[in-house]
């Protein structure tokens, strides 16, 4: 092996840059993020081949001084801390003085600058470090061109030019979006591909997201002390097969963090299918002093002083943004208007129909699930459906026939024929005028014994039934078992093998774990041994739970674990209550369970994430059936 030596700069800067700039996407990230630092107004961004031929940046920002353009191309030489103070407050994008010197080893670069009050530019080469004059209005110009020139080996890993284009492109939106203040221009070959003023977020959010998103989708806005989340989250139905429309900002860094990922899952855990994603534009403001930016090279993970906090305060805040169900304003104000403005033949004749149908109802629909709230009193689970499926029948909906023999569908048949005329006969009796339609409308009938059709303000409402009905249940059981849960105690302690760090992670979130109903202690160095358990989950493998628990534990600050299989067992407990296709239900009936729906959180998606209902407005109906072309 050979004596120890000191490397030559040129090679510290190379390998610098292989934490720095894996791609061209990377340079791009560096300067643009140096160029919002400098307090630039407009930013230029010109591209060619995919940013491996060019990547120029052009700024009006402050300017960099003659005398600190060298100084600029050097490692660690930087204007933007100067104490250890400084660092652990970092308000800016840049902080370490890597970035610069690291891309000048890879690349031909030039850096070309005039600072505020000085008579003409200066430009600097990355390889010469020769100074001369230039002509530039006030800001910088930073030209880097020739990717990896000199290291041809790291060159040959990067990808095609569509491809690192792509990488260039995501990378000049989450810049964008961070700062939609910053007027910004991207350009690829010669051709504007985007060009963006300086507006609201909403305005930046639909330019570079798309209408549709912002149409579906939700604007957070909630304080707690210190913290401060705004931004948009998309309604569950809006949710996509991938990852790719997903943006995180910390004070305006745009960050991939798990515990961030971890909280705003959670808070869509039963409202998007297991397979889809959401997509979002979140912005987290807190202390500087209470977020590290410090812990990965291209400084897109942080860590939290308070990891405990700021992921409950992200579930929570989306959670209560995304718990209004969308029945309750079904109907917003431009479609009420457009509606009052439709010739009177197209105008729903909503006024003064039918109330006193709708309020009995409601009386049939109140008693809910007696057997489930008995089941949560006492812990115990009950029958969901026996002979005379009383489960359902307490639910608020007729009992079903249980098919046993001709005669038995027969009877059923006719007595929802005679519900059914009763129904009718109540709708069409004159009826005192009411306030107004409520957002799902009316009943007006039932499809294949699956769907309800309703009339509403905007126009027709399609309701899947049992859908919609599970998510009622569903959510009155979480209420109803929302206080301290009930505790099974266990004859026999189960006793079983985990690592160190479980021991760890049992004896510091002793508190959580009681909350939750379990009691658990060491029963030797690498033994736990549990005692009590939460009632609903009496059944459930305790060591295999156990361990899955303290994992999530040890991971992030705070588990849904536990929630999550509770919510599991009441899904589908909710599932069996609803009512259950081929039902014929009244008129009274479907506009009951229209009403449960405007007042229950979350039900425009059942517990497995599909939507519960639809709306076509008057306009649809009429350019699909070409009236008034």
């Amino acid at each position: 092996m050979s004596r120890i030596h000191p490397l030559p700069d040129q090679l510290i800067n190379q390998i610098a840059a292989g934490e720095v700039v894996d791609r061209p996407a990377s340079v791009l990230k560096e300067v643009l993020e140096n160029a919002v630092d400098a307090g630039a107004r407009a930013i230029e961004v010109q591209l060619e081949q995919g940013g491996v031929r060019r990547i120029r940046v052009t700024d009006d920002g402050c300017g960099i001084e003659r005398d600190d353009l060298a100084l600029a191309l050097e490692r660690h030489a930087t204007s933007k801390i100067a104490s250890l103070d400084d660092l652990e407050h970092v308000a800016t994008m840049g902080f370490r003085g890597e970035a610069l010197a690291a891309i000048a080893a890879v690349a031909r670069t030039t850096l070309s600058s005039r600072a505020d009050g000085a008579a003409h530019a200066w430009r600097i080469d990355g390889d010469e470090r020769s100074l001369a004059p230039a002509a530039l209005n006030q800001g910088t110009v930073v030209d880097v061109a020739d990717l990896y020139y000199n290291t041809p080996a790291r060159r040959k890993f990067l990808k095609r030019e569509a491809t690192e284009y792509a990488h260039c492109d995501d990378m000049f939106r989450r810049v964008a979006l961070a700062r939609p203040d910053i007027g910004l221009q991207l350009s690829h070959n010669g051709r504007v591909i985007h060009r963006l003023p300086p507006g609201p977020v909403a305005a930046r959010v639909a330019a570079l997201m798309g209408d549709d998103f912002l149409q579906h989708a939700r604007e957070v806005a909630a304080d707690a002390g210190p913290l401060r989340l705004t931004g948009f989250v998309s309604l569950p139905a809006y949710s996509r097969a991938s990852r790719d429309a997903q943006y995180f900002f910390v004070n305006g860094r745009y960050v991939r963090d798990k515990l961030l990922t971890h909280a705003v899952r959670e808070a869509y855990a039963d409202i998007v299918h297991g397979s889809r994603h959401p997509a979002y534009v979140l912005f987290l403001a807190i202390d500087p002093a209470g977020v590290d930016v410090n812990v990965h090279p291209a400084k897109i993970e942080v860590r939290f002083r308070e990891a405990r906090a700021v992921h409950q305060f992200i579930y929570h805040a989306l959670k209560r943004t995304l718990a209004e169900s969308g029945a309750a304003r079904a109907t917003p104000a431009q479609d009420r208007a457009a509606a009052d403005a439709l010739p009177a033949d197209h105008r729903p004749a909503l006024r003064g129909w039918p109330t006193a149908a709708v309020q009995q109802g409601r009386l049939a629909m109140e008693p809910a699930s007696r057997a489930y709230f008995d089941f949560a009193a006492s812990a115990r689970p009950a029958p969901l459906a026996g002979p005379d499926h009383s489960a359902t029948a307490a639910a608020g909906m007729p009992a079903a026939a249980d098919g046993s023999g001709e005669g038995g569908r027969t009877s059923e048949n006719q007595r929802a024929g005679e519900r059914h005329a009763a129904g009718t006969a109540l709708s069409a009796a004159p009826l005192p005028a009411a306030d107004g339609p409520p957002p799902l409308g009316f009943a007006l009938a039932q499809l294949h014994g699956i769907y309800i059709l309703a009339q509403n303000a905007a126009g027709l409402v399609l309701v899947d039934m049992h859908a919609a009905h599970e998510r009622i249940l569903y959510e009155k059981l979480k209420t109803v078992l929302d206080g301290r849960p009930a505790v099974q105690r266990l004859l026999i302690p189960a006793v079983f093998s985990v690592s160190a760090k479980d021991i760890a992670a049992a004896e510091e979130c002793s508190e959580v774990l009681t909350a939750m109903g379990f009691d658990v202690a060491a029963a030797g160095p690498q033994e736990l041994a549990v005692r009590s358990v939460p009632a609903l989950l009496a059944s459930a493998p305790v060591a295999e739970l156990m361990r899955q628990l303290l994992q999530e534990l040890r991971e992030y600050p705070s588990t849904e674990v536990v929630t999550a299989r509770r919510n599991e067992l009441l899904a589908t407990m909710a599932c069996h209550g609803a009512v259950r296709a081929n039902r014929q239900l009244t008129l009274p009936e479907m506009n009951a369970l229209l009403r449960d729906m405007e007042a229950t959180e979350r039900a425009d998606q059942c517990n497995h994430g599909r939507p519960t209902w639809t709306q076509l407005s008057m306009a649809e109906l009429d350019r699909f059936f070409m009236r008034g072309q």
